[in-house]
């Protein structure tokens, strides 16, 4: 598999190298976003162990880190049966006084075997690293887990880690920029499919959307058309009713009472359900921007934030029964049927990220601390962008349509805009409109004198 730049994180951790210090950096996210490509590509030309753990007994895995290590040292008087425990394991490397990075790939299945692992590596720490050469990361894809286990304060191992990355998916802007020799559409097509999962995204590497969606998603015996159920059994030890939920959202389902009704489940099991799936960050709750007081208010809608697992649900899981019997074809209608909602709703969660890039391209003044949606009765806004310490707020409009946006798309927002109580008397406003088919000659004149923002696709065609 390619690798993706992940530019900042390499910086992160080849600082911490060039230090010269002990070092404890723990690297956690979700499944296939890249964390081993991350520090094995950060390793490469320097010394170092690299050892994934499973969930075979600890003493197999003794066994096996003991014969990496004696490869390493080239030292084939270690003991056959393996070092009888890490601390013997970590005494012997740190004896050696050399500068070498050891990374514990999916620590969580360490910890599983043994619940004194965390302990057992702070004495590790205490003992015989923190004053070594040694470069130790921990990492595991079980966010919980690692939090547990490595983050939280009552963890055994809070206050040794050195450093911590959160890899996360990528943006859109990053897949943007992944797919230079494709169109704005072809990698908002992608985009909306995969989300910004790398080990999904180098599929599309060369091959049209609906190819890969035939040939690796809807084709049974294929490594994503399981994918979803893979992982959610990896993390959840009863996903049956997960999964139902989850067919919910990807139907639009979005109220809590819709969901309710949708499943049949009682408030209490759905609030605890989706709960969980919130920290595995498959879930989000989305709460109009301009609320106070978030956390309270009741006007929170629910999706899934992942785009592979909402397609996933949408489009295998739904159809499975067709899919078994390999009738493709008639999923791919369906898919190619529904993409221009898709594409207009992923538009929409793209548009936040086009527009704080084109700002900073453009070297525009304006800065915002809040971007989100806005929403009350019948009325929604789909992209505001607040400033509380300058009392500035942005309002944008997001078309995707065949049609060019006109003026009557602008009159209607500023409407809109009027039900937004926000900010103070005085507050000072900006629009911004984006379309994926350009804008009417009207619009564009308009535009030059309100001074509003015009985005074609990801171009801005108006500066002020």
């Amino acid at each position: 598999m390619r690798f993706i730049n992940r530019e900042l994180e390499l910086q992160s951790l080849n600082h911490n190298w060039k230090e010269g210090k002990p070092q404890l950096i723990v690297i956690y996210g979700k499944r296939r976003v890249g964390k081993t490509e991350l520090s094995i590509h950060f390793a490469q030309g320097k010394p170092h162990i690299y050892f994934l753990c499973d969930r075979t007994s600890m003493h197999k895995q003794l066994q096996k880190f003991t014969e990496m290590t004696g490869k390493y040292f080239k030292d084939e008087f270690l003991p056959s049966d393996g070092f009888k425990d890490w601390i013997e394991a970590f005494k012997y490397i740190s004896h050696k006084n050399e500068k070498i990075i050891i990374i514990i790939d999916e620590f969580p299945y360490l910890a599983e075997t043994d619940n004194a692992i965390p302990s057992v590596f702070q004495k590790i720490w205490d003992l015989y690293l923190k004053d070594s050469k040694i470069y130790l990361i921990l990492q595991g894809s079980s966010i919980a887990m690692m939090e547990k286990t490595l983050l939280v304060y009552k963890a055994p191992l809070y206050g040794r880690r050195t450093g911590q990355l959160l890899v996360k998916s990528f943006q859109f802007k990053e897949v943007l920029d992944m797919f230079p020799d494709k169109s704005f559409e072809e990698v908002l097509s992608i985009y909306s499919i995969a989300g910004g999962t790398p080990l999904y995204l180098n599929k599309f590497i060369g091959k049209s959307y609906i190819e890969v969606v035939k040939k690796e998603i809807l084709q049974k015996g294929q490594p994503l058309y399981e994918e979803v159920e893979f992982l959610l059994r990896e993390e959840l030890k009863e996903p049956r009713n997960y999964f139902v939920i989850l067919e919910a959202l990807s139907l639009g389902k979005r109220k809590l009472s819709e969901i309710i009704n949708e499943t049949g489940f009682d408030k209490g099991t759905v609030s605890r359900y989706i709960s969980i799936l919130d920290t595995l960050q498959i879930t989000r709750k989305e709460i109009p921007v301009t609320e106070k007081i978030p956390e309270k208010s009741r006007k929170g809608i629910y999706n899934i934030d992942d785009n592979f697992f909402n397609f996933w649900f949408r489009f295998v899981f739904r159809n499975r029964s067709l899919l078994e019997e390999g009738k493709i074809d008639e999923v791919v209608i369906q898919i190619q049927k529904a993409m221009p909602v898709i594409l207009a709703q992923n538009y929409e969660k793209a548009a936040i990220e086009v527009l704080r890039r084109l700002f900073s391209k453009h070297k525009i003044s304006l800065s915002f601390e809040s971007y989100g949606r806005w929403w009350d009765k019948d009325k929604e806004i789909d992209l505001v962008a607040t400033n509380y310490h300058t009392n500035e707020i942005l309002f944008g409009e997001v078309k995707w349509s065949n049609k060019q946006a006109g003026t009557n798309i602008y009159e209607d927002l500023k409407k809109k805009v009027q039900a937004v109580e926000w900010g103070k008397k005085d507050r000072k406003e900006y629009f911004a409109i984006f379309s994926k088919s350009g804008f009417t000659k009207d619009m564009v004149e308009l535009a030059e004198r309100d001074k509003v923002f015009l985005i074609h696709k990801d171009r801005l065609l108006t500066t002020f």
